[in-house]
């Protein structure tokens, strides 16, 4: 008979660190900084300026933490590892060369 112990934690760390690419790291970078835009969102409501994305799952948790491993469970947030030091030498001369084609055309609009 297998005895499995009920913890407190719903959805398991085991559960979201399969999503977080086995990482407890990125699992514990990307809920807190989905914990703060989720309770950012919570505190302009009044201010109805609507800049923030709502949290993506229904749920009776009220601590945005608890919220954003929700999210996290039900795939709705997703970890995206940032660029690498080409993939960032590559947007920048993309960007000069955008620019340049820019200040050409703007030139001879002259």
């Amino acid at each position: 008979m297998s005895w499995q112990h009920d913890t407190m934690m719903n959805p398991s760390i085991e559960a979201l660190t399969t999503r977080a690419d086995e990482s407890k790291f990125k699992l514990v970078t990307l809920g807190a900084v989905r914990a703060r835009q989720i309770n950012s969102y919570f505190g302009q409501l009044g201010e109805g300026l609507g800049t923030l994305v709502p949290p993506q799952v229904t749920s009776v948790a009220r601590k945005p933490l608890s919220i954003a491993f929700e999210e996290i469970a039900a795939d709705k947030i997703l970890p995206v590892d940032p660029p690498t030091a080409e993939e960032l030498a590559e947007m920048e001369a993309a960007e000069a060369a955008a620019a340049a084609d820019a200040a050409a055309l703007e030139a001879g609009d002259d």
